[in-house]
Order: structure tokens, then sequence, then C-alpha cells
């Protein structure tokens, strides 16, 4: 009888300890993987690296004077956009990555809360 209340105890801690490692370090490298996946897609539209490579050349190779005067303030606006664009995805990304985090000790703080008896 005490092993098999040991071994289920001991199986609980197990099972709870292996939760949170599934919420917190897979979950986290779940959501720094798409977190990534997602600028990646970002950067296909925008090509916020490539702008930035090739930021003092002419604009479409155009070696002209007028290309070459147009090229920085376009790509300037370009870069100044596609950093706005990726700074908010990433301040609505990192919002909804706490929050995730935050949901097992709101469910805990929440059940404590609620199962201490009223006075």
């Amino acid at each position: 009888m005490s092993f098999s209340l040991v071994y289920l105890l001991s199986r609980a801690i197990y099972r709870i300890g292996d939760f949170f490692h599934h919420w917190y370090v897979d979950g986290s490298r779940v959501f720094i993987h798409s977190f990534i996946s997602k600028l990646e897609n970002l950067d296909k539209g925008f090509a916020l690296q490539v702008t930035i490579k090739h930021f003092f050349e002419p604009l479409y190779k155009d070696y002209s004077i007028v290309g070459r005067i147009l090229g920085i303030p376009f790509r300037a606006v370009r870069i100044s956009i596609g950093g706005i664009i990726y700074l908010i995805f990433s301040v609505i990304f990192l919002a909804m990555y706490l929050a995730w985090l935050l949901i097992p000790a709101v469910i805990i703080t929440y059940a404590i809360l609620n199962l201490a008896p009223n006075p």
C-alpha cells in the first residue's frame, strides 16, 4: 500500500514538472521559431536587409544624377517604414509571448485564491 502511494506521488510530481518543462522550454522554442519565421516572411516583402546593404547605390542601377539623388531618400523611407512595421510586429509578438507565459501562473493563483476558505 505504501509503495503505490509513493509511486503515485512521484509520478504526479514528475508529470507536473514535465508539464512546466513542456510549457516553458519547448513552448518557448516554438514561439521563437515562429517569430523568426514570420520575420523572414516579412523580409521577403520589405527586403530590409537588402535595402540596407545597397543603401548608397543608385536606385534600380540608374547611374544618372537623378538615380543617385533619389536612391538614398527612397531607400531611407523604405527602411523607416520596414523598421516601424518590424517594431510593431515585435511588440505585438512580445505581448502575446508574455501573456502566454503568464497563463499557468494566473490559473494557479486563481485556483489558490478560490480554494482558500472564506471567513
